[in-house]
């Protein structure tokens, strides 16, 4: 089978394209554990597929290095994105991508023939409890005290079609991040689990940001979760509504709309081509 190393400011994802490399739906959960070890196979943070759509230009599903589907994925989608404008799957720098989140409308910057960012329209934040499928009363969750690990967590939660807990955190260095974002991660409040995000404000339009993802661990960076962590700062009165947001692996620009859309831009990057015996 052959594949594609690719990552958007350190999030490596494994690309298949499904229209030439036809694969079994049941197995998708298998090949992404097997392919994601970074010992046995050739590693990264999740299978990227690359599928036909009905209702957009194409279809992205992403897997999680533990089987698991995630509804989308930002940074993934960008790397989706590189991928098919460099081998002219599609030839305008626009196209809509359907995800199981819905379909993304992105925009890529074209200088010199490569693909300088894409930006993503990455849709309206869900605030209630319910879209974070967590337990307890519907309603937003803004600032709600959560313990974990013996400490108390004041907590807010944003849905980008996927869940995130954001944490204002300001000692992000010293910060046990597997012992608290796997405690999170699977607190009985959510029983489908949870992205986790700790940040640090530095200013009006600047944050610092340290991921726990659902189904993968501690990450360079989450698009999802950088938007969902704008969405918090705004709604605790934090930053403005553009913030650059600095991750372990680069940086990415996040702006929330004045009609509640999240937008999302930054890079991706290959690294290689490769073929691999299943």
């Amino acid at each position: 089978m052959k594949f594609t190393k690719m990552h958007g400011i350190g999030n490596d994802f494994v690309v298949i394209n499904g229209l030439t490399e036809p694969i079994s739906e049941e197995d998708y959960a298998a090949i992404s554990r097997r392919l994601c070890d970074r010992k046995f196979g050739i590693g990264g943070d999740g299978i990227i597929l690359v599928l036909p759509s009905k209702q957009a230009d194409y279809k992205m599903r992403m897997f999680n290095p533990d089987g698991s589907e995630a509804e989308m994925c930002g940074n993934g989608i960008r790397v989706f994105a590189k991928y098919l404008y460099d081998r002219q799957m599609i030839s305008e720098p626009g196209l809509k991508v359907e995800t199981r989140a819905g379909v993304k409308a992105l925009k890529l910057t074209i200088k010199k023939s490569e693909v300088e960012s894409v930006r993503v329209d990455m849709g309206v934040p869900q605030l209630n409890r319910s879209d974070l499928e967590m337990t307890g009363d519907d309603g937003p969750v803004i600032s709600e005290t959560l313990k974990a690990e013996g400490r108390k967590f004041e907590i807010t939660g944003v849905s980008m079609g996927n869940p995130h807990v954001v944490i204002f955190e300001d000692n992000l260095e010293t910060l046990p991040l597997q012992r608290y974002g796997f405690a999170i991660e699977t607190h009985k409040s959510f029983p489908r689990r949870t992205n986790v995000h700790f940040v640090k404000v530095v200013s009006q339009s600047e944050i610092v940001v340290r991921t726990w993802e659902r189904g993968a661990g501690e990450t360079l960076a989450c698009g999802t979760g950088a938007c969902a962590c704008v969405v918090a700062c705004v709604l605790n009165n934090k930053t403005g509504r553009s913030v650059e947001v600095h991750l372990p692996g680069g940086d990415l620009r996040i702006e929330w709309l004045g009609d509640d859309k999240v937008m999302m831009t930054g890079p991706a990057a290959e690294v290689f081509e490769g073929e691999i015996k299943l």
